[in-house]
């Protein structure tokens, strides 16, 4: 660009100030200068065409696909409309409804796209009940077994994940997701570290062990020994090692030894349980988690237990869940799973009864889990959206508007390469979330940092976006963009 801005220079230049070099040129010479100036100046006129041209070509280009995307969807739902009407009339044998009105007509289109967006063939509502009442048996037997123990003290497990939200990224295997939080066992303390080495995208800690003095007569009334004030040899005499000598790697606790502990607990404890006399469990593998399998022959249920410490009195927890394949074994992501858990229960409650946001939300997972686009960041747009868009422009005849949202979001997201946590710094959740003062103050986190900072990622993730839709949405829009109604 910058070159041919320099022609253009030169070229006016040559055109508009011709230097003088003698009034003795022949008849021939001036001719040949007038035709020299008029190609050049075709030449400047061709350039600048060229510019135009493709300037204009590319805008024309992204309206036309933009314009194409709609006729394509447009034409679909016509189609699948007819199709659902002709089925009707077959099997009622009688002729379809005329809709009058614009609303009829987009709620029976909302309808009809309802009809085929497939939602899990587990009854997820059920599902989240029976895990909620086998957590309960676990925690009851957890309290026997742990008290009078230097392990760990765990709580009341919490629903969390997709499935507990209230929808899931897949028709089949539905994983059912808690997490347990834990508490210091007497004569310990936690205390949460962050590690910001090399963390500029992420908000990991470490969780410290500290003993504590019991030799109080509170303490001492519990026939235990200080772990700070009794000698070694007493102490391995006569109680139980500390959780430092358990499963803390260099006074932090160590996530892997603490999922093998898990999976010990639940191996001894599952035969107690009224739910083995008629189901069968299996344990599956797992590093940083406690993951199993229950079957009764008709049903599988697989539940996966993640543990953590909660962050104070918040919603904000830091566990063991992580997405990333090489997370050391002291270190323990921030997890707001709890928190977006939260939220979905407080959209329940404003939704009306004909709500699609879950529709939307498992369409776009669908459609994209065979591409590189990982469920949370659909989940994030839908997030951002229903926190932007009212409730009442929800229902089942916004579908197609809503998805239209989602998949131009999603676009513009890739396009400028940012995509912000939806909890990190939110200044508008519910009240009744409640975040640390550093996380809601905290700058806007941007889940899509490595397509801004690699651009062979950000090509393929461009590419895997024109695959998802087959290039046909591309126009310009902005940022939580939605589609009128």
């Amino acid at each position: 660009m910058i070159s041919i801005v320099l022609l253009f220079v030169l070229l006016k230049r040559l055109i508009h100030y011709p230097q003088l070099v003698g009034d003795a040129w022949d008849e021939e010479t001036r001719f040949r200068m007038e035709v020299h100036a008029k190609q050049l100046e075709w030449e400047r006129i061709r350039l600048e065409q060229e510019v135009e041209r493709l300037t204009l070509k590319q805008l024309q280009l992204m309206e036309l696909l933009q314009l194409l995307a709609v006729a394509v969807l447009g034409f679909l739902v016509l189609v699948l409309w007819l199709m659902g009407e002709a089925a009707n009339a077959e099997n009622n044998d009688r002729v379809p409804p005329v809709y009058q009105g614009d609303n009829d007509l987009d709620d029976n289109i909302g309808r009809i796209l309802m009809e085929r967006i497939q939602r899990p063939v587990q009854d997820l509502q059920a599902g989240c009940e029976w895990t909620r009442n086998l957590m309960d048996n676990f925690a009851l037997y957890f309290g026997h077994v742990l008290s009078n123990t230097f392990y760990p003290g765990l709580q009341g497990a919490i629903g969390v994940g997709s499935a507990f939200e209230g929808w899931s990224p897949r028709e089949h295997d539905v994983v059912y997701q808690v997490l347990i939080p834990m508490t210091p066992p007497r004569g310990h303390s936690f205390h949460l570290e962050l590690d910001s080495a090399g963390q500029r995208h992420k908000r990991n800690f470490r969780i410290r062990v500290q003993l504590e003095c019991t030799c109080t007569k509170e303490k001492q009334a519990e026939n235990m020994l200080c772990f700070l004030h009794h000698s070694r040899e007493e102490l391995r005499r006569n109680q139980d090692p500390s959780l430092l000598d358990t499963l803390c790697t260099n006074s932090y606790l160590d996530v892997k030894k603490t999922a093998r502990w898990f999976y010990q607990l639940v191996r001894v404890i599952w035969p107690a349980l009224p739910q083995s006399h008629n189901w069968h469990l299996k344990l599956l593998p797992s590093r940083r988690s406690c993951q199993f399998q229950v079957t009764n022959g008709r049903e599988i249920f697989t539940i996966e237990m993640f543990f953590g410490v909660r962050r104070g009195d918040s919603d904000i927890f830091v566990s063991s869940q992580t997405r990333e394949a090489h997370t050391k074994s002291t270190t323990w992501p921030e997890t707001y799973a709890v928190a977006e858990m939260k939220f979905f229960k407080h959209i329940a409650k404003q939704a009306p009864p004909d709500s699609v946001h879950f529709k939307c939300l498992e369409f776009f997972t669908h459609l994209l889990l065979a591409f590189n686009f990982p469920t949370c960041t659909t989940k994030t747009i839908v997030m951002h959206l229903l926190d932007e868009v009212p409730m009442s422009r929800w229902r089942r005849r916004h579908l197609l508007n809503r998805l239209l949202d989602i998949s131009q979001n999603l676009r513009l997201c890739v396009l400028v390469k940012r995509l912000n946590h939806f909890i990190l710094g939110n200044q508008r959740l519910p009240q009744d979330i409640h975040l640390p003062p550093d996380v809601q103050a905290a700058q806007p986190y941007n889940l899509f940092y490595h397509l801004a900072e690699e651009p062979d990622v950000h090509n393929r993730a461009m590419n895997d976006y024109r695959d998802a839709f087959k290039g046909t949405d591309k126009g310009p829009t902005a940022p939580v963009a939605t589609s009128e109604g």
